[in-house]
């Protein structure tokens, strides 16, 4: 098959000529379209090439796999537009008078305002089968050119990592919409007929056995990582594993693992052939597949050199201050070898994040803050939940000492010097707290390391200004901190270079935890969930569990019960906290089928007072925004013009469906 592509040839880009091909999709639909791409194209083209020449061509070869990588998209925490991931969960709360330049629309679906008619920045459904599409031409045409540079081992690498993209692309596709168009190892011939191309949804589980099959098979003809630096950011075999050992996380979880809901006495969520796409019957053998993937994924990483990231303190222990807070910022040639799955294409760290959790003083948007429900989940610094009557937990009043911690950390961004972590006059709630809280939120009071001074949230404050511009203010009294270097300056251009990821190894080491807890209800295998858990508390700096008997003041240890529940009830509270505004928690509270029960993802959504003057008005917790939840926000809806296209398609569970007639939600 031979596609014509136009193209300028002065122009460098690598998208230029990829976004000019006109070839099907693998259901229907054309190829990538011209609209997106005319600030590329000559009006007049005066170059035409074949995919045979494409591929004859070794710098377009490198352009047409680096189009395929686009199915890897930014950090979320650094794109939140454009996805939203985290503002759809309950960590981070973008300011809702940002709605008039929210193009991603997330902020209209959190208040209950989503249709099939919606639109979502996210764009998976639309864009993964042309990432796909490209991946298999890749594939089937790619060859070496040992006299220009490109040989056959390298090839055979490139090979494997599309094996891992394309499969990638399908389960992000199905994470989000759970039944999806599933023709795999598939190019529309030219002589297609839009019969062949209309194909139904496949069983989810269908997709995740193929999904599996074809990661796990990348990953072990993978290195585990480059020995040549310029390939980092290349898929590799840890990069692999990590994913396929979420996605086995995710199709174990209760959502998609024997729910009711979709079964013929619910939603009857079937696809054209009269198959239920969500296997109503649970199996527990999921939850071993999990635990044996993170535990791959483990001992991989482990023997290839990735760890946890840590510093010393001035103890020569960790320094949970310090750690918990380079392991954002360091990137893997500076030591940071906990990065399991590295982002180094263009991120908007500077343009998006940074602006928007900067103060205006500072060129920032002032409004990407977190809920209270988030403040409330962090521990107190003895590892106890704020909830517990031995935590110390105090919310009301104010310190009368400055809290310092030298012996533990050398860590400066507490008070501006060194080991302190809050001044005199602090609100308690935020005081004699965990490390990791004062790396992730930033309060009134809390020192603005860029200014050398504190924030100041009071309104009309430095940094609560409503009267020339009040979407650019902190709509509940707090600002997202965590994986902000506190020192970048948005106004002057001082900034530092960032490596972005998507995951890192805790991830795996807390996955692992649920999942072999899960997996086996048995003591033995409990205390190997215990043993990565501990190692994550360890860093931060809490006491770890036990299921010995221990003092309730023993410096080093708290008492859990030696139960799946107890275990359960600790992997996720620690998820919460460790892996805070990272893009997880959406991805958590989806599958353990919890966004219904949780307050802030289904009504009132509370802060500090923005509008409070003074000490008395402003520390009270408030209501600030009230959202909206339905039990079809669990999936993305296929958009009504795509599913449109198909008649062989059927809308997500408990969306209204034009060719079923409605589904009401229980």
């Amino acid at each position: 098959m031979k596609t014509i592509y136009k193209i300028k040839k002065t122009v460098k880009s690598s998208l230029v000529w990829l976004c000019a091909i006109l070839a099907p999709l693998p259901w229907g639909g054309v190829g990538v379209g011209l609209s997106s791409c005319s600030d590329y194209l000559d009006k007049e083209p005066d170059t035409e090439l074949t995919t045979d020449m494409v591929f004859e061509n070794r710098d377009k070869v490198y352009s047409w796999l680096s189009y395929v990588y686009n199915i890897i998209h930014n950090p979320d925490k650094w794109a939140l537009t454009a996805d939203g991931y985290e503002v759809f969960a309950d960590d981070m709360t973008a300011s809702v008078r940002w709605q008039q330049w929210d193009w991603g629309g997330v902020i209209p679906k959190i208040h209950g305002q989503w249709t099939i008619n919606s639109t979502w920045g996210g764009n998976l459904w639309h864009m993964m089968p042309r990432y796909i599409r490209h991946g298999y031409i890749f594939r089937d045409m790619v060859k070496a050119m040992p006299d220009h540079d490109l040989p056959q081992s390298e090839i055979d690498n490139m090979k494997n990592e599309i094996k891992f993209l394309t499969a990638y692309g399908w389960w992000q596709m199905a994470e989000n919409y759970g039944g999806i168009p599933f023709k795999p190892d598939y190019i529309a011939p030219t002589d297609f007929t839009l019969a062949e191309l209309m194909v139904g949804q496949s069983k989810f589980d269908d997709v995740v056995d193929y999904c599996d099959k074809q990661m796990l098979d990348a990953a072990m003809a993978l290195p585990a990582v480059y020995d040549d630096p310029s390939k980092y950011g290349r898929v590799n075999r840890i990069m692999a594993l990590t994913v396929r050992s979420r996605m086995l996380l995710f199709a174990a979880s209760p959502l998609v693992n024997g729910n009711p809901w979709y079964g013929p006495a619910q939603a009857n969520y079937v696809n054209d052939q009269g198959e239920l796409i969500f296997n109503p019957d649970y199996d527990p053998g999921k939850w071993i597949k999990a635990a044996d993937a993170c535990k791959l994924v483990i001992d991989e990483a482990e023997q290839a050199g990735y760890a946890l990231y840590t510093e010393a303190g001035p103890s020569g222990n960790i320094d949970p201050f310090m750690s918990t807070y380079n392991v954002h910022i360091k990137r893997w040639s500076e030591g940071n070898h906990e990065i399991t799955f590295p982002v180094t294409k263009g991120n908007s760290y500077r343009d998006t994040y940074l602006r928007v959790t900067s103060v205006r003083e500072y060129g920032g948007g002032n409004g990407l803050g977190v809920y209270q429900g988030l403040v409330d989940a962090f521990f107190t610094k003895n590892g106890l939940p704020i909830s517990d009557p031995n935590s110390g937990y105090v919310e009301d009043g104010f310190s009368t000492v400055i809290e310092s911690r030298a012996d533990e950390t050398s860590w400066e961004y507490g008070t501006g010097k060194a080991g302190e972590v809050t001044a005199r006059g602090t609100y308690n709630m935020y005081c004699n707290r965990e490390p990791r809280f004062y790396n992730a939120v930033s309060f009134h009071g809390a020192w603005l390391a860029v200014g050398q001074r504190k924030y100041a949230f009071f309104m009309n404050g430095r940094d609560n200004v409503q009267t020339s511009s009040p979407h650019d203010a902190p709509q509940n009294g707090y600002l997202a901190r965590k994986a902000l270097n506190v020192l970048d300056n948005y106004l002057t251009g001082a900034i530092t270079d960032r490596q972005g990821f998507t995951y890192r190894l805790a991830f795996t080491y807390l996955d692992y935890a649920e999942a072999v807890n899960e997996a086996y209800d048995d003591a033995t295998h409990r205390l190997d969930a215990l043993k990565y858990l501990n190692r994550i508390r360890e860093r931060a700096g809490v006491r770890q569990y036990t299921f010995d008997p221990v003092a309730v003041d023993d410096p080093d240890y708290i008492q859990i019960q030696n139960t799946q529940a107890d275990v359960r009830r600790v992997v996720r509270m620690e998820r919460r906290v460790e892996l805070c505004c990272e893009n997880n928690r959406w991805y958590d509270i989806r599958r353990w089928m919890e966004a219904e029960s949780l307050p802030e993802m289904t009504g009132d959504c509370y802060g500090m007072n923005f509008q409070g003057r003074n000490q008395a008005e402003f520390f009270r917790r408030t209501v600030f925004d009230t959202r909206v939840w339905k039990r079809q926000y669990y999936w993305m809806p296929i958009y009504i013009d795509e599913y449109e296209k198909n008649p062989n398609l059927r809308e997500a569970p408990f969306w209204p469906d034009p060719k079923q007639g409605a589904i009401e939600e229980e």
